[in-house]
């Protein structure tokens, strides 16, 4: 259809496969409508807003794989400042979809049958095993209106509208006359990969029924799902461990001043475990020092630490101090299945006369459950928090519009 502009002369040239009841100027916003003898006169000519359009007239974009063009758009406001634009698009088929985008966000609806009347504004609705709650009702005003129309532009019908996010009822009640409209959530890149383009508005608020971006029900019984795997392979892999002393030994200093002490070996069935070792010494406002290496069998492979022992005490300015302490304990982590040996050199303060032994003590532990309560400590707080990010997400959504 072509259609010049009695106003400004601009002619607008589209294959549209309606009956054009109203026709709106891209370049003056002129509105003109059809009267009974079929000619279009003038209506109203609105003031060109300042409106960052997403897409044109005539622009095509690709839905559930038929292309679809836009063969009009509607810039429209309600209360509290909010403004959104309404983009009409049909394809050969004579098929009608309709583009939502207000702040960056995008729904993508289609007229729908509705029998139950919503004019009492009933604070839920219930379509497709769906409860939606009641968002909004308003008069939205027309601002501005480019291209062809098969319904009337100018009417100012009321608004009402129903959500479960992703998906929204919206309801045009003019009179007596309902028209329904089913819509969802469609993401920007989605939009984007539609239309081929990059340039779409930024997003500056939280959309009427976009999403939060995680699933929380979902995510806890996925966490519930992990916990129990993670309990069930635990008890699975260690049912059968006991606690294993390894060695218990006082070890004399001035025995082993030039050479190592070789333990006996030991033998190490199971899932890795860490490998704790308790020291001890009579150290006395002296220090006393231990290294150790766990030497596997098997692969000659060696694991070294070193401990110190300290224990200092006094009296000063009318005050007793100690620092230090007679014993430490430190682990071997993650010791594996294997034969090995433990080999130490003691060593202590050359002053110290007193001080002839250190008692060295290790075990390999029973499976310790630190970190199977810290993933689930960890779980537990990620779920919690996104639980409240939720909340806040949704206050935020409904305390926006």
């Amino acid at each position: 259809m072509d259609f010049s502009c009695y106003h400004c002369n601009t002619v607008t040239k589209l294959d549209v496969k309606i009956e054009v009841s109203y026709f709106s100027c891209p370049n003056c916003a002129t509105i003109y409508s059809r009267n009974d003898s079929n000619d279009f006169v003038f209506k109203e000519r609105h003031k060109k807003v300042d409106y960052n359009n997403a897409f044109s007239i005539g622009q095509k974009a690709e839905f559930h794989g038929s292309v679809f063009t836009i063969i009009g758009f509607l810039v429209k406001s309600g209360d509290y400042n909010i403004r959104w634009i309404e983009y009409v698009l049909q394809n050969d088929k004579k098929e009608f979809l309709y583009l939502s985008e207000s702040s960056g966000n995008f729904i993508l609806l289609e007229q729908i049958e509705f029998e139950k009347k919503v004019g009492n504004h009933p604070l839920t609705v219930d379509y497709l095993d769906k409860t939606y709650d009641r968002f909004d009702y308003s008069y939205p005003k027309l601002d501005y209106a480019a291209g062809f129309f098969d319904f009337n532009v100018l009417n100012n019908a009321e608004l009402i509208e129903y959500i479960n996010p992703p998906f929204i009822l919206s309801f045009e009640k003019f009179g007596q006359e309902q028209t329904a409209f089913y819509g969802k959530h469609i993401s920007r890149s989605a939009v984007k990969k539609a239309f081929n383009t990059s340039a779409i508005p930024s997003k500056s608020e939280i959309g009427m029924v976009e999403p939060f971006f995680i699933n929380v029900r979902n995510l806890v019984l996925t966490f519930c799902a992990v916990g129990f795997l993670i309990i069930f392979t635990h008890w699975y892999f260690n049912q059968d461990r006991l606690e294993q002393e390894v060695l218990n030994a006082s070890i004399p200093f001035e025995s082993f001043t030039s050479k190592e002490y070789v333990s006996p070996s030991f033998e190490l069935k199971g899932s890795s475990a860490p490998l704790q070792i308790s020291v001890s010494s009579n150290v006395n406002n002296s220090w006393a020092n231990v290294q150790i290496a766990l030497v596997n069998e098997n692969t000659n492979e060696e694991i070294y630490a070193s401990k110190d022992i300290e224990y200092y005490h006094g009296y000063t300015d009318g005050e007793n101090w100690t620092e230090g302490s007679t014993s430490e304990d430190f682990n071997i982590c993650g010791v594996g299945a294997g034969k090995y040996h433990l080999t130490i050199t003691p060593s202590k303060a050359p002053e110290d006369v007193v001080n002839s032994l250190i008692s060295v003590k290790a075990n390999w532990n029973a499976p310790s459950n630190r970190n199977i309560y810290m993933v689930f400590i960890f779980m537990a707080i990620v779920a919690v928090g996104m639980y409240y990010w939720s909340k806040y997400f949704e206050n935020k959504r409904w305390g926006e519009y």
